[in-house]
């Protein structure tokens, strides 16, 4: 009976209030985007690193996980970043489009999550989150958590140090420039961890983040991306 009434007031909605698709500005119902729209997003290929995302030839670890193993254990990712999928991320991330984090955390329960005992969001500085006004990673992982009826704490890690982006760094920097940013304050010992970050391009932060928690003792890590960055060629 509840989904008949839920149904009813949707169909309702899509009458009175019709929406138009974020990307092409079509109308789109009640989704935030049209199907056309949704069907040309650069889906992830199915073969793929399964500890760092990467798109391989294979669906087997690729050569640089094997020679330089991340702290992390898997990578579920939605979308390869490319367009149009970097400009919904963008949207949210720096327009402040916060109807896209409950949409996004629809499109990565729809991957089917791992086993996950606790859900923590990647942090940000308190400097950069009262210019930004909101954690990105924290309003999806939020939305996820509802979704997939997982324990979320938004507060379970924190940013120490205001380092610089790592989009102004080159990439053999940017490991070192996370280095101790990081601390845990939820109860992670014994426990499988899952993190929400946006995109994972050369997967230091999130390196850092799961080594802060399995020296707290977690007992795995899984990073939940929106993207995985595609790496150039000698990176």
């Amino acid at each position: 009976m509840l989904h008949r009434v839920i149904a009813a007031a949707r169909a309702v909605r899509r009458r009175l209030l019709p929406q138009e698709c974020r990307l092409c500005g079509l109308p789109s119902g009640d989704a935030l985007l049209c199907t056309g729209c949704h069907d040309e997003l650069p889906r992830l290929p199915a073969a793929h690193c399964p500890v760092c995302a990467l798109p391989v030839p294979t669906a087997d670890v690729c050569g640089r996980c094997l020679k330089h193993p991340p702290a992390f254990d898997a990578t579920l990712a939605v979308w390869a970043y490319a367009e149009p999928a970097d400009q919904l991320i963008h949207a949210l991330k720096f327009r402040a489009r916060l109807p896209l984090a409950g949409w996004f955390a629809h499109e990565l329960h729809a991957l089917g999550l791992p086993p996950c005992d606790l859900l923590l969001a990647m942090p940000l500085h308190p400097d950069r989150l009262r210019e930004r006004g909101f954690n990105q990673s924290v309003e999806i992982g939020r939305a996820l958590g509802k979704l997939g009826r997982l324990n979320f704490d938004a507060f379970g890690l924190v940013r120490l140090y205001d380092t610089p982006p790592q989009r102004d760094l080159a990439w053999s920097q940017r490991r070192r420039n996370v280095r101790g940013a990081f601390a845990v304050r939820a109860e992670v010992a014994g426990r499988h961890v899952a993190v929400v970050d946006d995109v994972l391009t050369t997967g230091a932060s999130l390196h850092e983040v799961a080594r802060t928690l399995k020296s707290a003792g977690a007992l795995t890590v899984t990073n939940l991306v929106l993207a995985r960055t595609p790496r150039l060629r000698g990176k």
